[in-house]
């Protein structure tokens, strides 16, 4: 049995729709380089995915197949405005090339479309992003000297500050040590007069005059001495 007619519509899941549009774009790129290969066809073929990315064949030099293209199609009847029009025309032509090719670079450089590359091609890819990173690094470089330079000078700033806060903390103290002097008659704080002592529990002897008491007696501590039992 053969296959079934399949009927021709938009394909509504997300991941199904990029997995054919990846197979078929490959198929018809391979066809077109066939075609002009077998039957020696000038070609041009150019396809826009639906995120907006370029695939495009050309056999004879996209440029050259679209010139040869508006040259068969446009007809003008002055020869002074064909002119001016061709003139114009292909000034576009070089600027949607060069604008072509700029795309082209810039997805290699981010690393997409690296299959019809050859291997000069990536090497020359390669240069361009070493050129690139060491371009960045010397910037970097550049910007931390800059950063370390302001900090320094930051920190030499506050230094000094500091000192002069401590300048004006050491003159505040020395004045305010000069404006309360110790008293003369207290030139040593470990000389003060002694203070009156209070005893408890025993009369303080005092040997009167011609007391017959041992001179032991007197000189005998007034402390109480504990009980003896």
């Amino acid at each position: 049995m053969g296959r079934g007619r399949v009927e021709l519509k938009r394909i509504e899941n997300k991941i199904n729709r990029q997995v054919t549009f990846s197979k078929r774009r490959n198929g018809l790129l391979k066809k077109a380089y066939e075609l002009s290969v077998l039957c020696d066809a000038e070609v041009a073929l150019i396809i826009f995915s639906s995120r907006g990315k370029l695939y495009e064949f050309g056999s004879a030099g996209m440029t050259k197949t679209l010139e040869r293209y508006q040259r068969c199609c446009f007809t003008p009847q002055d020869n002074s405005l064909e002119r001016e029009t061709q003139s114009w025309y292909q000034e576009v032509t070089k600027l949607k090339a060069k604008y072509e090719s700029l795309q082209r670079t810039q997805r290699h450089l981010l690393g997409e479309d690296l299959g019809p590359l050859n291997v000069k091609e990536l090497q020359n890819l390669e240069k361009q992003l070493e050129g690139a990173l060491a371009l960045a690094r010397q910037r970097k470089e550049r910007q931390l000297g800059d950063l370390n330079k302001q900090l320094k000078l930051r920190l030499e700033a506050e230094g000094q500050s500091l000192k002069t806060i401590q300048g004006l903390w050491s003159s505040s103290a020395a004045a305010e040590n000069s404006s309360f002097p110790l008293h003369p008659s207290h030139a040593n704080p470990m000389e003060c007069d002694p203070e009156p002592v209070l005893q408890i529990g025993y009369h303080h002897f005092v040997q009167a005059e011609g007391s017959s008491v041992p001179k032991s007696m007197a000189g005998e501590t007034n402390f109480i001495h504990g009980w003896v039992i």
